[in-house]
């Protein structure tokens, strides 16, 4: 029976965040070791997650999609790359612990605000194997507790998943209701009610999923709706550069909520530069999307018109438009963008400086594929989500992004009445340093 099955969500709850404050007074050696363990798990049990994953294949049918069975396949070559993203952030720095700022307020009497643990995580998440193994090793390796949430298309392999992790954890000596798992749909309201014991909920998904979570919950939600990215083909471009990134964003992972969905291409090239594209794109089994100026162009090639500049494909499909300016491109993207990632091609350094500073996206890029868009290509050895909102954290979240601070006062015997002016001289017994000592 998978972990959090027969078990109230309450209790399941309720056991989180109680494995929580026992893993966050584990020292690093020790949650590095569980993470190591939890890697080496993963191997042996191979053919028992591969016959799980199978299943969960057999039992989805035609009912998915073809970038949503993509994700929800594994293979063997998958596995050993949540193995190894599970050692990553084991080698990653501690995020716990670390002094952030640390003021003398008087002689004795000394502040510092240090990160520590968010407490409990809940992620709920829809046909990700891997979203298993990222979430629990940067829970554990953040002192956090994860409560993970898996959608009915993933539930065998996820339940076999979490059984092998909580092994680990267990046989290591850390609590194994660190990481839980919640099967069946009603759980997920029962989940988003449970603000006292679940600090944070990570939505990854369908935009209608994240969309659901952010409107029937008071716990604070991390994660994007959307991933409609834009690449803009400055006048000035290396065109085999333009060509080989354009390729790799699109077709890399087509799926992926990182992968660009819309081209703009400045008026002065895109005569000459739209028909390569095309060539190139089509050549690869890209359908192509354009509006008329783009069709006009491209007279001859097969292209659908475009319905909506909004639409994120999630699949080999893209959407062409030709911007009049640099100015022009920045403005179709932030009228029809998620603020996900946004890439310039240029060569131009001008250009894409201006890109760079003034376009508002979570990860904005130049000459580079928006496919770097990733926790582990960000060096943060997995991600949890990608956050799109301005509070808290941005981009793809790791670590640092399920650590929040608590300030902690080492004192003398001061009180807050020696601080305070008399009445009778008008002036204080004793008055404030604040000397800052780090920063």
């Amino acid at each position: 029976m998978a972990p959090g099955m027969g078990v109230g969500t309450r209790a399941v709850a309720e056991a989180a965040k109680r494995a929580s404050r026992v893993l966050a007074t584990f020292d690093e050696a020790t949650r590095n070791r569980a993470l190591e363990a939890m890697a080496a798990a993963i191997e042996p049990a191979g053919a028992r997650l591969l016959e799980a994953n199978a299943e969960d294949v057999r039992a989805a049918g035609e009912s998915l999609s073809p970038a949503t069975l993509a994700r929800l396949k594994l293979t063997e070559v998958k596995l050993a790359e949540m193995a190894e993203q599970v050692r990553s952030v084991a080698a990653l720095p501690d995020p716990l612990g670390r002094v952030l700022d640390a003021i003398e307020m008087d002689e004795g009497l000394h502040l510092t605000r240090v990160s520590v643990p968010l407490g409990v995580v809940g992620v709920i998440f829809e046909a990700r194997p891997d979203a298993v193994t990222q979430i629990a090793a940067l829970a554990v390796k953040s002192g956090n507790a994860a409560i993970l949430k898996a959608g009915r298309e993933v539930e065998g392999t996820a339940g076999m998943l979490v059984e092998v992790l909580r092994s680990a954890l267990r046989e290591e000596g850390l609590p194994e209701d660190a990481v839980c798992l919640l099967q069946g749909r009603e759980r997920v309201q029962e989940l988003l009610g449970m603000h006292e014991l679940v600090d944070l909920m990570i939505p990854r998904g369908s935009k209608a999923l994240v969309e659901y979570v952010q409107a029937n919950t008071r716990i604070p939600v991390l994660g994007h709706a959307e991933g409609v990215c834009h690449i803009y083909v400055d006048k000035r471009v290396d065109e085999a550069l333009a060509l080989r990134v354009i390729a790799d964003a699109k077709t890399d992972y087509p799926a992926a909520c990182n992968a660009v969905e819309t081209v703009l291409v400045h008026r002065a090239i895109a005569a000459e530069f739209l028909p390569r594209l095309a060539e190139h794109l089509r050549a690869r089994s890209v359908v192509l999307h354009g509006d008329e100026t783009v069709r006009e162009l491209l007279r001859g090639v097969e292209v659908e018109a475009v319905t909506d500049w909004r639409t994120e494909y999630g699949e080999l499909a893209i959407s062409l438009k030709v911007a009049a300016s640099l100015e022009d491109a920045i403005e179709h993207i932030h009228r029809y963008g998620s603020v996900h990632t946004e890439s310039i091609l240029s060569s131009d350094e001008e250009a894409a400086e201006r890109f760079l500073r003034e376009v508002d996206a979570s990860s904005v890029m130049h000459n580079a594929s928006t496919r770097f868009a990733d926790g582990f290509r960000y060096g943060f050895g997995a991600e949890v989500g990608i956050s799109t909102s301005k509070l808290h954290a941005r981009g793809p979240v790791g670590l640092e992004g399920l650590t929040t601070y608590k300030y902690l006062l080492r004192g003398t015997g001061q009180v807050a009445g020696d601080y305070r002016a008399s009445k009778e001289t008008g002036r204080a017994e004793r008055t404030f340093t604040h000397r800052r000592e780090r920063g």
